[in-house]
């Protein structure tokens, strides 16, 4: 299932019916909840974009709260659900205060850019980025086909891809690992 929730109707509904601006820890700390108990009336396997494009300010402890947070309890070892992310919308203004948040626990997500492709924002090594980018490309591989397109022996490129998908950055589908955020 793919869920569409837009940032700035969850803020007005959660904090305030003002303003579109994510501001202050507390803010940021509901409209996450918010989100999470959206995902938790969804069963099963689900992808989830989340809308910036109404959202005027992000502070860096909105950004902890919301993007970091939440990224944090779904790339757990025991995550809640088997949720998926794709952020959209995201303006010049916000990406400081996303990848600030980011770095800071070693995370990594897929945005959604202006032109409709999509690319990882955070923390990623460059061998997981060209293993990320070699998928996207491809729209879904196997291990077999990542391998050579990266020079690289099976078992290294199984680990990036597991690694990938336990971050929430692919979809693990039998053999296959699909890129999130694919416009093909």
């Amino acid at each position: 299932m793919i869920r569409h929730i837009d940032l700035s109707s969850v803020l007005r509904r959660s904090v305030c019916d003002l303003y579109s601006n994510l501001v202050t820890r507390p803010t940021g700390a509901a409209v996450r909840t918010e989100i999470e108990h959206l995902l938790a009336d969804t069963p099963g396997r689900t992808l989830t974009v989340i809308d910036f494009s109404h959202v005027g300010l992000l502070d860096y402890s909105c950004a902890d709260e919301v993007v970091a947070k939440l990224l944090l309890r779904f790339a757990s070892e025991a995550p809640p659900s088997d949720a998926y992310f794709v952020f959209r919308g995201m303006q010049e203004w916000h990406l400081d205060a996303i990848e600030a948040a980011l770095v800071r626990y070693g995370l990594a997500l897929v945005s959604e850019r202006h032109d409709g492709l999509a690319q990882i924002i955070g923390n990623v090594g460059d061998d997981e980025q060209r293993a990320w980018d070699t998928v996207y490309r491809l729209g879904a591989a196997d291990v077999a086909t990542v391998a050579a397109s990266l020079g690289a022996d099976a078992p290294a490129a199984e680990r990036l891809l597991i690694g990938l998908s336990e971050r929430r950055l692919l979809v693990r589908l039998d053999e296959q690992y699909l890129a999130l955020g694919h416009a093909g």
